[in-house]
C-alpha cells in the first residue's frame, strides 16, 4: 500500500461518513429522500478512483467493508440499535448490492477506471433519480416481475445514465487521457446502453438492479469501446 491509497482509503472514508451523518441528521423527516440522496451523492465516489494505485485497496480495503457496514444497518442485521437505518424507505439490501457491484468493478476494471465510474454513476444517478422522478411525476405505472415502477422515472434512468457517462468519459479523457472520440456513431452506443440499462432496471425487481444495471451497462461499454474499439 503506498501513500495515495492511503490518502484514497481516507478520502473515501470521510465522504461516505459524512453522507451518512447527512441522511441521518439533515434529511432525517424525509426518509425516501434522504435515502435516495445519500445513494445518489454516494456515486460522486467515482470521481476519486484515480487516487488509487492498487487494486487489491480500492476493491477490499475501500469498498469491500462497505458490504459489510451497509448490511449491519439493513433489516437483516444482528445489532437491532441500527437495524434498517439504511433501508428503512427503500429496498432492504439496495445498498449492500450497491458495495458489493463497486467491490468486484473495481477488481475487474482497475486498468480501465472509466468502466467503474460508468457503472457506479448508472446504479448512483440513473437509479437514484429514476426513483426520485419516478415517485414524484410518475403517474403511469407498470408491473413486470413484481416491483412497481413508472414510465417516467423509466425515462429519467436513461436520461441521466446517459447524461453520467458523458460525464464519466469527459471527467476521465482530462485525468487519466483516455481515448474517446465523440462521434454520432459512439454517442448512438452510449443511447443504447442508456436504453438497455432503462429496460434492465425496468424487468428487475427488489434492488436487484444495483446489481443487474451497472453489470450490464459496464460490460457493454468494456465490449464496445475497450475490447473491440
Amino acid at each position: 500500500m503506498i501513500q495515495s491509497d492511503i490518502l484514497g482509503i481516507i478520502v473515501v472514508y470521510g465522504y461516505v461518513a459524512f453522507l451518512l451523518v447527512l441522511s441521518e441528521k439533515a434529511l432525517a423527516t424525509k426518509p425516501e429522500i434522504s435515502r435516495k440522496v445519500l445513494h445518489i451523492m454516494v456515486g460522486n465516489i467515482a470521481f476519486l478512483l484515480p487516487v488509487f494505485a492498487t487494486r487489491w485497496v480500492m476493491a477490499f480495503v475501500a469498498a469491500a467493508p462497505f458490504i459489510v457496514l451497509t448490511f449491519l444497518m439493513s433489516p437483516y442485521t444482528p445489532i437491532k440499535s441500527i437495524r434498517g437505518r439504511t433501508s428503512a424507505a427503500g429496498h432492504s439490501m439496495g445498498l449492500v448490492y450497491y458495495s458489493i457491484t463497486w467491490t468486484i468493478l473495481a477488481y475487474l476494471f482497475f486498468d480501465n477506471m472509466v468502466v467503474i465510474a460508468i457503472g457506479i454513476f448508472s446504479m448512483s444517478y440513473g437509479d437514484g433519480f429514476a426513483s426520485l422522478i419516478g415517485v414524484k411525476y410518475g403517474k403511469e405505472k407498470y408491473n413486470i416481475v413484481g416491483d412497481e415502477k413508472s414510465f417516467v422515472g423509466t425515462f429519467a434512468m436513461f436520461l441521466f445514465t446517459f447524461i453520467m457517462m458523458i460525464v464519466a468519459i469527459v471527467y476521465y479523457q482530462y485525468v487519466q487521457g483516455i481515448s474517446f472520440l465523440f462521434t454520432p456513431i459512439n454517442i448512438g452506443f452510449l443511447l443504447l446502453f442508456s436504453a438497455v440499462g432503462a429496460i434492465v432496471e425496468g424487468f428487475t425487481p427488489k434492488g436487484l438492479d444495483n446489481l443487474t444495471v451497472p453489470f450490464v451497462i459496464t460490460i457493454l461499454y468494456w465490449y464496445v469501446f475497450i475490447y473491440v474499439g
